[in-house]
């Protein structure tokens, strides 16, 4: 019993350890860039310069970026550190699922730690019904599949560069701080409903309404590493099951391909049998299984970054006198409506776009006898 404890404390201590490291960069990031823009607030020049790791929390400019780059084969030097981010993000889920929900996402540890005391509390976890649980689970892949589907079905190139170059855009970050620091009571109502229905039901956001987690589900369909159970050493006791974040049924399966599987090890840990469920992915050895979904994700996110920064696809074009220049305005000048947008001449140019596509594709006409 001791030894089961001692290993169950090593899987779970192991993607602690790498959730608050993650959890330490976020918040550094967060405390530098904070000042950075507090020093733009009293009319200084920081001495220092803003994080580029703060852009990965603008993934809508991300996917923007990405439709921009895949029609250009060019990097937009507004916010490459985020379509970098984003691209490294997506490659993990291709080796260790959903991994970077479960070993680096902040609010997955948030979401994780209101399950543990919800559990704590009631000695169970909630669950919905099947039906409702299907339901609600598809809201996160209608929320991605429009942000893809707007971005790269509806914007042509013009209204993508238009709105890469857009001061909305460029200075999205600070607009992002402001959310936080300057909360409206609208935003700060649903932040709170979110916090309780997360408490209520567990991973509530990362389950049903995580448009990230949704685009990392679909990847996770063709990662190369996954959880496997073999039927031999199983004995269907069901620990794996009542153990699961994402309530996969475990002991029906050999290979979990589920869209739910954020790569936890949590089914693996919690295991009596030794080697009847585990994480697959040759050819590592055993001895590493453990730690291997954070080790890959950490591999990833290093040379992704180095690589990055070699080819100078980092840092952003922005000088601290632009990011000064715009703090500085009046807020109507910086946000209202985004005045520098020109909707109108947008949707010409979308119209236009339409117009030509249409001439251009290929006609039939039918004529009856």
């Amino acid at each position: 019993m001791t030894g089961k404890k001692s290993l169950l404390g090593s899987f779970l201590s192991v993607r602690r350890w790498f959730q608050l490291i993650f959890l330490g960069i976020t918040l550094a990031i967060g405390i530098q860039f904070t000042w950075f823009v507090f020093h733009l607030e009293q009319g200084v020049v920081p001495d220092f310069n803003r994080p580029p790791g703060v852009e990965a929390f603008l993934p809508i400019s991300a996917l923007v970026s990405l439709k921009h780059t895949l029609s250009t084969w060019t990097i937009n030097d507004i916010h490459p550190s985020g379509l970098v981010i984003f691209l490294i993000v997506c490659a993990t889920a291709l080796v260790v699922k959903k991994g970077v929900c479960s070993w680096v996402c902040p609010f997955g540890l948030f979401s994780e730690i209101l399950a543990k005391v919800h559990f704590r509390l009631f000695h169970r976890t909630l669950t919905l019904p099947k039906w409702i649980d299907t339901s609600l689970r598809s809201l996160k892949y209608l929320l991605a599949g429009f942000f893809i589907y707007y971005i790269f079905y509806k914007m042509p190139l013009p209204a993508i560069e238009q709105f890469i170059h857009s001061p909305y855009n460029r200075f999205a970050d600070i607009q992002m701080l402001a959310f936080f620091t300057d909360i409206s009571p609208l935003a700060f109502k649903v932040m709170a409903g979110l916090m309780v229905l997360s408490f209520v039901i567990p991973y509530f956001w990362c389950r049903y309404l995580c448009p990230y987690g949704a685009v990392l589900s679909v990847l996770g369909l063709l990662s190369i590493g996954h959880i496997h159970r073999d039927p031999d050493l199983c004995t269907k006791c069901g620990k794996c099951e009542n153990h699961c974040p994402g309530l996969i049924q475990i002991r029906q399966k050999q290979q979990i391909r589920s869209p739910e599987c954020s790569a936890c090890l949590s089914c693996v840990a919690v295991c009596p049998e030794k080697n009847a469920i585990r994480f697959s992915l040759p050819p590592v050895r055993s001895s590493f299984r453990h730690a291997l979904p954070g080790i890959v994700i950490a591999v990833l996110f290093v040379a992704g970054i180095a690589a990055a920064r070699l080819s100078g696809n980092w840092h952003n074009s922005i000088s601290k006198q632009a990011y000064l220049a715009h703090v500085t305005r009046p807020p109507s000048v910086q946000t209202g409506g985004h005045p520098e947008i020109d909707v109108e001449k947008m949707k010409k140019m979308i119209q236009a776009m339409k117009a030509r596509r249409a001439q251009t594709a290929p006609f039939i006409e039918m004529k009856g006898e």
